[in-house]
């Protein structure tokens, strides 16, 4: 079992870069011997606010790793329970404005490789894939950072990263179909935040797991009652903010709404939805 809390074989951040840079451009192959090592290395930095090791290197690094089948499954598993850890997704977890959000929201995207690796090869245990499940809502419950953008920085992305990880946590064969709506209270709270506008693509990115909510079986009347309540819901929390956070709110909703109807304006078996969309956008 690989330690990851351990700082043994960690590499310093400039060398771990130079060797990631070098490997990317084809100047070095990857390091076999001490492969654990450099994983190690690469978790250990994944929150640093330099955007190009975080984003270019070490993430997508991993990505192809892992998708190549370099990274052995059971120290995939080790990972993953690593990645649930208050070090990882959960550092920092309440706060806003603070760089911790780089290390939940790449952590999350790396859950979400392992649970797509898993879904091509299924290795996890269930009951790996269910603390996933409760890691990941208590996580998007607790979230209060969602800058998309984040100057000088590079991509935080919090809430489109957790997207990302929820869909791939829905394809998982070891999901039951009852588990679904448990997932989908959490990502819908996630649309109706009133501290900001969301402007880097998330209402595209939770549209999908939303959507492949219903390609598993969810029933599509669970989702038509959640859009019937949208106008009632805004016109709730309109008297519980103050004017510019309501008009967040609203701008939030609307664009969400947009993006589901165009997500789903080709299919057929879905003109209930549209209709529900219409009458909600019609509303607000």
């Amino acid at each position: 079992m690989v330690d990851f809390r351990s700082t043994e074989l960690i590499m310093e951040e400039q060398e771990l870069k130079k060797y990631l840079q070098e490997y990317k451009s084809g100047q070095r192959s990857w390091d076999v011997k001490n492969h654990v090592g450099l994983v190690k290395s690469m978790m250990h930095f994944i929150g640093t606010t330099d955007s190009e090791l975080r984003d270019k290197l070490i993430y997508s690094t991993f990505c192809q790793l892992a998708l190549d089948s370099h990274l052995e499954h059971e120290l995939l598993s080790d990972l993953l329970d690593y990645c649930l850890s208050d070090d990882m997704l959960f550092k920092g977890i309440g706060e806003d404005g603070t760089d911790t959000v780089f290390t939940r929201a790449f952590t999350s995207l790396v859950i979400a490789v392992i649970l797509y690796k898993d879904n091509e090869d299924d290795f996890l245990p269930k009951n790996a894939v269910y603390k996933t499940k409760d890691h990941l809502i208590d996580y998007i419950n607790s979230e209060n950072d969602l800058r998309g953008f984040v100057p000088g920085k590079g991509w935080a992305h919090s809430v489109a990263h957790v997207a990302d990880a929820f869909d791939e946590l829905i394809l998982n064969n070891k999901i039951q179909q009852k588990d679904l709506l448990d997932m989908l209270r959490p990502l819908w709270e996630k649309i109706l935040v009133s501290d900001s506008v969301y402007v880097h693509g998330e209402d595209d990115r939770m549209v999908t797991p939303i959507l492949a909510m219903l390609e598993k079986g969810v029933d599509i009347g669970e989702i038509e009652q959640l859009l019937k309540g949208v106008p009632a819901e805004l016109k709730r929390r309109k008297e519980q903010v103050n004017e510019e956070n309501y008009w967040f709110l609203e701008a939030n909703c609307k664009t969400f709404l947009k993006s589901f109807y165009v997500k789903i304006s080709s299919r057929d078996d879905l003109i209930s939805l549209r209709k529900n969309i219409e009458f909600c956008l019609s509303e607000l």
